[in-house]
């Protein structure tokens, strides 16, 4: 034995970030499904840490199976997919990379609400084509538009922050009003929708908030309002999303998650209203180095004893 603490590692990691973990911890990698069980199913007594992301998550059965697990951390902010309350249950500690792919998610929703609100890649294409602009029907301002947030989290604030630089008004919808925030609050989604000239979703995922944007939030943005999704695919429903595009009920999309996840969306592929990107938007090697820097922290503040730096 090496005498460092034993870690499993379920989530994809560049060799340069396995490397320094490894320096660290006596650490397993198993990021496809086969090689986490077995990895569990061979070593599961010696594991204490484990090192996952939201939509990969640990299942009770997984904790069960690691008797000696005391920490489970996630790489970014999302943990939807981690047991918490089996984990709690057992005194397991739960922590997350909170705040370290902020920047990076909301330059991809600002960059997703250009491109739909303009119509890059309809004028992309048409450019290629050797379409003129007299052809064209003009795209609308961004500046100046109603931004409507449905989570003003801090990946919603910072999204709200760069709002600001395009003069666009701000509403959000949470549960309860954000103590101190200057932005108008709105109680119910249907309202904000209606509101709003683009509806960012900036919400966790996960089963409290499967399908709020439905064909009726879908219907309140309206034909000449925008949707941007940078939170998770199971909170749109893809059907409505689909007729609502294909039938002008809303004007555009853009979506970086989606349900289908890693599969890519069939009903939205032959349209040409969305932008579509896979699950980029927390991802730069900014953003990433962020994330192993955090883990790190979490997990020798955990095992020093004085405690993660991020705790869900």
């Amino acid at each position: 034995m090496s005498g460092k603490i034993p870690l499993l590692v379920l989530n994809s990691l560049s060799s340069a970030h396995q490397a320094r973990i490894a320096a660290v911890y006596e650490m397993t990698y198993a990021p496809t499904p086969a090689e986490r069980a077995a990895a569990i199913a061979a070593h599961g007594a010696t594991y204490r840490a484990v090192l996952t992301i939201g939509v990969i998550g640990l299942t009770p059965e997984e904790m069960a199976a690691m008797p000696r697990l005391e920490l489970v951390c996630a790489m970014g902010a999302g943990y939807e997919r981690i047991a918490v309350d089996a984990a709690r249950s057992r005194g397991i500690v739960v922590a997350n990379g909170a705040g370290t792919n902020d920047d990076c998610v909301a330059d991809h929703a600002f960059g997703l609400l250009i491109g739909i609100v303009r119509r890059l890649r309809t004028l992309d294409r048409l450019c290629r084509d050797g379409v003129w602009r007299e052809e064209i029907l003009q795209p609308p301002n961004v500046s100046g538009k109603k931004l409507g947030i449905l989570g003003l989290g801090t990946i919603g604030q910072k999204i709200a922050k760069r709002a600001a630089g395009f003069d666009m008004p701000v509403g959000y919808h949470n549960r309860k009003p954000r103590e101190g925030s200057p932005h108008r609050y709105f109680d119910n989604l249907d309202a904000l929708a209606e509101w709003a000239d683009v509806l960012v979703v900036a919400t966790p995922g996960g089963s409290g908030t499967q399908h709020l944007v439905n064909a009726k939030v879908l219907d309140a943005i309206g034909p000449e309002g925008y949707l941007v999704n940078i939170s998770r695919g199971s909170v749109v429903d893809t059907e409505a999303l689909a007729q609502a595009l294909r039938s002008g009920r809303i004007a555009g999309a853009g979506l970086d998650v989606y349900e289908s996840e890693p599969k890519r969306p069939e009903p939205l592929i032959g349209l040409d209203n969305v932008l579509l990107t896979p699950h980029m938007a927390g991802w730069s090697p900014e953003a990433t180095q962020a994330s192993v820097n955090r883990f790190m922290e979490n997990a020798e503040g955990h095992f020093a004893g004085r405690g993660v730096v991020s705790p869900v």
